[in-house]
């Protein structure tokens, strides 16, 4: 007797759970192993994203939970607070026509980037505008669903660029970085550590990520515990204090987060556009390099730090890299942070005018897909 076809499972999605989350700890192993082999920046945020992309498109069930997905970024804020005073305001202040210039030059360039690719009919309506627009991926893709955009090509979008983005930033780190710059870890995993700063420094994390995820602010778990350390570190209330054992497992979960991201269905979904979004997010981060040139040039900034200020994103990653590398971290956070207020804000607006425009002349490719 022929026994009737089956469609196949993945061999990844056969294994039982446990399974998964042991080949998924040994993919990360191998690919951070092999990153700092060729001593690339944030191999520890790398190599856990890529065997997530690995058990991903393996239709793996593992998923990392959000509160400790939000945990993490929280103590990635509070390491970026270390890096920030209140003199960064001043800076701000006194030189916001560079960073007004500057965010709204690649706000510019990545709208220009996704009326092209509605223009010619790669992607669906507004979805190609909220796809490419510039950092904060997860408020983006939450916000181009409310306003009835193909939110599962926008998640494929925005976070191939975040995984672009992170190669491409490290890449360039390790060509620039200088004689000792991306060593933060190798000092020693367990330092000597002063117990109340390490409790101190966690409570404001977990405070401030009960508090984001109270009030639903985007990206807020990222935002409010490094907005709250940074202002108790410069009052003398905190000292921050986080050893590199707990940064490396925070970047762990950052790396599995985006990587378990990529899961079969929107790999297949998003097949047909691979070509023209690869090109597009390519594009756009070469667009970039070309303003932190100008920055370069015309404003004295180095070259790195010029880079990874105007990468298009992911604020948690390129922290991550930043910190790896020897810049000036506090410009580089406020350029991200001025960016993704300005998309938070505009990136709605932004969309409606430019689906107007398209309706208008009658060339809202995908419209009424958008509106089931």
């Amino acid at each position: 007797m022929l026994r009737s076809a089956r469609p196949s499972r993945p061999r990844i999605a056969a294994l039982p759970e446990p399974a998964q989350w042991a080949l998924l700890l040994a993919l990360s192993a191998v690919g951070v192993v092999l990153l700092e082999l060729v001593h690339l920046p944030a191999a520890l945020l790398l190599g856990p994203m890529a065997g997530g992309i690995v058990l991903a498109a393996g239709e793996a069930r593992v998923r990392v939970p959000l509160l400790p997905f939000h945990l993490a970024q929280g103590i990635i804020g509070c390491m970026i607070a270390g890096s920030l005073t209140t003199d960064i305001l001043g800076r701000i202040a006194a030189d916001w026509p560079l960073f007004i210039g500057a965010v709204c030059s690649v706000l510019a360039a990545s709208t220009a980037l996704g009326w092209l690719l509605a223009s010619l009919r790669v992607l669906p309506g507004t979805t190609a505008i909220w796809g490419v627009s510039p950092g904060a991926a997860t408020a983006v893709v939450l916000m181009a669903e409310a306003f009835g955009a193909d939110f599962r090509l926008v998640a494929f979008m925005q976070y191939l660029r975040v995984v672009f983005v992170a190669v491409a930033a490290s890449v360039i780190a390790r060509i620039w970085m200088v004689e000792g710059a991306g060593q933060a870890l190798s000092t020693g995993w367990f330092p000597p550590l002063e117990p109340g700063a390490l409790l101190a420094t966690v409570a404001v994390a977990v405070a401030g990520v009960a508090i984001a995820r109270r009030l639903r602010i985007p990206a807020g778990p990222l935002l409010v515990p490094m907005f709250a350390a940074a202002v108790l570190a410069d009052l003398g209330w905190l000292t921050i204090d986080l050893p590199p054992w707990l940064l490396a497992l925070s970047y762990l979960l950052v790396g599995w987060s985006i990587g378990l991201r990529f899961t079969r269905p929107i790999l297949l979904h998003a097949g047909r556009a691979l070509p023209s979004v690869a090109a597009s997010t390519i594009a756009l981060i070469a667009i970039c390099g070309g303003f932190a040139a100008l920055l370069v040039v015309f404003a004295g900034i180095d070259p790195l730090t010029a880079y990874l200020a105007t990468s298009p994103g992911g604020a948690d990653s390129v922290a991550i890299i930043a910190a790896s590398s020897h810049v000036d971290l506090s410009f580089v956070m406020a350029l991200q942070m001025a960016r993704f207020l300005i998309v938070l804000f505009a990136g709605p607006g932004i969309a409606r005018l430019l689906a107007r425009r398209f309706e208008r002349s009658g060339a809202l490719p995908g419209k009424p897909a958008e509106r089931r």
